[in-house]
């Protein structure tokens, strides 16, 4: 299958039973209703799918799920180790993986000479496409653009980057050293309309797990450069700024639970917000849902 990455790809959230296992079934719904409202494909065990609270085994087994939907399929790769990195690459291309998202290890920061190691390998142990994922302000590793670029010139299925810097002139940058070789694609969500002027086509999403349909539609309109578009993106600014704090996975869990898609339930060491915290995050939820366009 080819993919350029050009869309809204979800960065799929992981949903829980009260057992704490894994719910499949929901997991099943909610992926085909983010297709239905026209997102592109899926990325499951990211950031945002709790992949460090996951094990490998439960990890192959979303994968598994979310390829029942025909769609593409695109994990996360964030392991500790580059042998781990692999071992997963390989058991997810099995169980039906499209492509992979390719971080540097979360644990451990380091110069460019380990890190393009471990890329590298990640990339080669697959002929499918791949994310590049850069995002320093999580994992303490920045890829500079000169070296995405060198990455991309010498791992040929190096397909897409996930730029996460939060600063825009990479994407400027990287559009000057890459070209159309690689599809550039925004990996924070308040910086889609940014992203989308300055060269990205892909947009690797968190609110798309509630708010689908208003996701397409406001990357859709930031690319076409439709009239609306900043209309559009100043209601959904706040509800897309839950997604680039520390608890960005329990916020967005809280806002799939208000629009009645989910459960907030998160596995420790995470915990459900309490108190003060909560009430401001429902109070931005429920205006964005009361004041959402027709």
């Amino acid at each position: 299958m080819a993919l350029d990455f050009a869309g809204v790809y979800p960065a799929i959230t992981t949903p829980f039973l009260e057992s704490g296992a894994v719910d499949h079934d929901f997991l099943a719904k909610h992926a085909q209703w983010m297709l239905d409202e026209g997102c592109h494909g899926l990325i499951p065990c990211g950031s945002l799918g709790e992949a460090n609270a996951l094990s490998l085994e439960e990890k192959i087994e979303i994968v598994r799920t979310c390829a029942t939907t025909g769609a593409p399929v695109v994990p996360g790769v964030s392991s500790l180790s580059t042998a781990e990195a692999v071992r997963f690459i390989q058991a997810a291309e099995a169980a039906g993986a499209s492509g992979f998202m390719v971080l540097p290890p979360y644990a451990y920061s380091t110069d460019w000479r380990e890190m393009k190691a471990h890329m590298k390998t990640c990339f080669e142990a697959t002929s499918k496409p791949c994310i590049l994922y850069n995002n320093p302000i999580a994992y303490k590793t920045d890829f500079l653009p000169h070296q995405i670029a060198e990455l991309a010139h010498e791992c040929h299925n190096v397909a897409a980057v996930k730029e996460s810097s939060a600063d825009i002139r990479r994407m400027t940058s990287l559009k000057g050293l890459l070209g159309d070789k690689v599809t550039l694609m925004v990996g924070m969500d308040d910086l889609i309309v940014e992203g989308c002027r300055n060269g990205a086509t892909g947009w690797v999403a968190g609110l798309v797990n509630a708010f689908p349909a208003e996701s397409v539609r406001v990357w859709r309109w930031a690319l076409d450069g439709h009239p609306g578009t900043d209309e559009l993106y100043q209601w959904f600014l706040p509800l897309l700024k839950l997604d680039v704090v520390p608890k960005f996975v329990q916020l967005i869990k809280l806002t799939q639970q208000e629009v009645g898609w989910g459960s907030e339930r998160v596995r420790a060491p995470r915990l459900v917000v309490e108190g003060s915290e909560r009430e401001a995050a429902l109070a931005v939820i429920r205006k964005g849902i009361a004041e959402r366009p027709a």
